[in-house]
């Protein structure tokens, strides 16, 4: 994920995910609704894919008792989100790395949004494995990421109906339009069908669609 040591990638971090993500904002109070029903008052959450600080800063507002350990690969990336959650230190802690890096928990829930969608299937149920290890038993993860129909015409079809969705945006001066060839390359995108597989194998149940918007999809599920 060497996009995220670009200095021009990181300043526009945050403007670029409000364009790109339906609904991003709606989308953070859905994650915290949906960890909320498990999760208790005094609860710990594991973020990973934290860089940016985003919803580690949407969480921390909803859940003033919270406590939330955030990990990501990009040390300019966290270090935004030590800027972006500046009035919650106190309850937050990031950690450099990978899942393996970060603390062993157990926590009562995690998080994983728009990061799983740079990972191979092989390397994301490795990463749900050692997110689900981490979690008391029936605590719930919830995931976002791009995930649609991969064969060469799905991709063609949806990537280039997210490209209008931004070109069209009145955010559209956040960062440069996509380059579809450029995605269908770096990106090992999954089917839906695919995303849910990954999840049971990795020793989660109960895996429910939440959120769908153009090429994102978004599950809640459990340790089983």
């Amino acid at each position: 994920m060497s996009t995220f040591s670009d200095p021009d990638t990181i300043s526009s971090y945050a403007e670029m995910a409000e364009r790109n993500v339906p609904a991003l904002r709606d989308l953070h109070r859905m994650v915290s609704l949906l960890l909320a029903e498990k999760v208790p008052a005094d609860g710990r959450i594991l973020v990973l894919g934290a860089g940016g600080g985003l919803e580690l800063r949407a969480m921390a507002r909803q859940n003033p008792d919270w406590r939330f350990d955030g990990v990501d690969p990009s040390p300019q990336m966290l270090d935004q989100a030590r800027a972006v959650t500046h009035e919650f230190t106190d309850r937050i802690t990031l950690h450099e790395g990978y899942i393996e890096d970060g603390p062993e928990g157990p926590f009562d829930g995690a998080t994983c949004l728009l990061t799983l969608h740079f990972l191979s299937q092989e390397e994301r149920v490795r990463t749900l494995r050692d997110i689900c290890r981490r979690l008391h038993t029936g605590a719930p993860l919830v995931i976002v990421h791009h995930s649609f129909e991969n064969d060469d015409a799905g991709k063609d079809k949806w990537l280039s109906r997210f490209a209008t969705y931004i070109a069209t945006s009145e955010m559209g001066d956040a960062g440069n339009g996509i380059n579809v060839e450029a995605m269908k390359e770096r990106l090992p995108v999954l089917s839906p069908e695919q995303d849910v597989s990954t999840l049971l194998e990795a020793g989660f149940s109960q895996v429910e669609l939440f959120y769908a918007a153009l090429t994102f999809r978004g599950w809640v599920a459990y340790r089983t």
